[in-house]
């Protein structure tokens, strides 16, 4: 079985690892540990007798209740079986741009989709050089910051915020001047709902300005609902109106509609991961610092990217099999290569046995 691509492939794991899943503490995906919250559990039983009918079509409901979270009219939101459906939507638009510029390193889906469609990308790549034992990251975008004499209204830009793997969160006064400029933007806040609302950066209050942008957003980490696959696109209604008519129909089963109508409503759910990320998150990146040959990045979502002056494949593969601890490698990111590793917040006592696995690992190395 070839290595993954993505994060959380619990099988290519158990595999390595020689256990069942079951076995196995799970790293490698950025999914929140306090979930599913129970307003989605129950919204799913009930939907249960839903099941005989088919979704509608233009998930009216959904998109109603979206817009009111988000204080849009419903027609600027699109549903979609999980970002990634939407994400090549939005590739398919880049496509027909001169040359779309694209932050890097970044997500493989980025470049799986804006390769299927033969779409121009010239990567954007940010600083990662260690610095004094401190990982920096230019901010600048040196890249774009030399084309300002270029034409960029027929360019595309593609950036997630925060960033994965970084975790690098961008101010909206940062990212709205590239708005500006380029022909069209898209902005993947896949972990924008980790933050709480008087730090959040989202540009969903500023859509309406911009019929050139595009955001994209998951439901899924945020609320540990990957298997239902379900995301959302936020963007001028001509444009979701096209890839509406492009796509395959019901796109968004039943249940996961269901389970969206309910989550979103749900505030105990919110503040309760909010109030439990800050100081987890803060505690895993003092066990990880702390830890010889490691530094870890800070960052605004939930996860931490690590660089080890060691194989960080070989460190995945100990962690497996001494101690059955899935962490995510960054080989898809080529940038990244073998020297740096990304793992969830998750909790306390699973961060616990990750630091205690690590420390018995990196120490043997000295």
């Amino acid at each position: 079985m070839s290595r993954p691509s993505h994060g959380g492939n619990l099988t290519w794991a158990a595999n390595l690892a020689g256990c069942p899943v079951s076995a196995l503490i799970d790293f490698s995906a950025s999914i929140n540990p306090l979930g599913p919250p129970e307003s989605a559990i129950a919204a799913i039983k009930n939907g249960l007798r839903s099941l005989t009918h088919y979704p509608d079509p233009n998930y009216d409901q959904l998109r109603a209740s979206l817009g009111q979270w988000h204080k849009l009219p419903p027609d600027w939101i699109l549903p979609g079986n999980g970002s990634a459906e939407l994400l090549t939507w939005a590739s398919w638009e880049l496509s027909h741009q001169r040359l779309t510029y694209l932050i890097t390193p970044a997500f493989g889906d980025y470049w799986r989709s804006l390769k299927t469609f033969s779409a121009q990308v010239k990567p954007c790549p940010l600083d990662l050089t260690p610095n004094y034992g401190e990982l920096s990251l230019n901010l600048a975008l040196p890249e774009l910051t030399q084309e300002r004499a270029i034409n960029l209204n027929s360019a595309g830009l593609v950036i997630n915020n925060p960033h994965n793997p970084t975790g690098k969160l961008w101010t909206r006064a940062e990212i709205l001047p590239y708005v500006e400029r380029f022909g069209l933007v898209v902005v993947d806040e896949a972990f924008m709902d980790f933050l709480p609302p008087q730090q959040d950066q989202s540009l969903i209050s500023s859509i309406q300005d911009y019929p050139n942008l595009i955001i994209l957003r998951s439901l899924t980490k945020f609320y540990s609902l990957p298997g239902l696959r379900l995301g959302y696109a936020i963007a001028h209604p001509d444009r979701l109106q096209r890839w509406q008519q492009w796509r395959d129909p019901w796109p968004v089963n039943i249940l996961a509609q269901k389970a969206a109508e309910a989550i979103i409503k749900d505030r105990a759910f919110q503040a309760m991961t909010w109030d439990w990320l800050a100081p987890t998150k803060a505690k895993l990146w003092e066990g990880l610092a702390n830890l010889p040959n490691l530094t870890p990045l800070s960052g605004a979502a939930n996860f931490l990217l690590v660089y080890t002056n060691q194989s960080s494949s070989q460190l995945q593969e100990n962690l497996l099999k001494n101690y059955r601890i899935l962490i995510r490698d960054c080989l898809s990111f080529p940038e990244l290569g073998d020297r740096f590793f990304r793992v969830a917040v998750r909790t306390q006592a699973d961060n616990q046995r990750l630091l205690d696995g690590l420390a018995k690992l990196v120490n043997s190395e000295q």
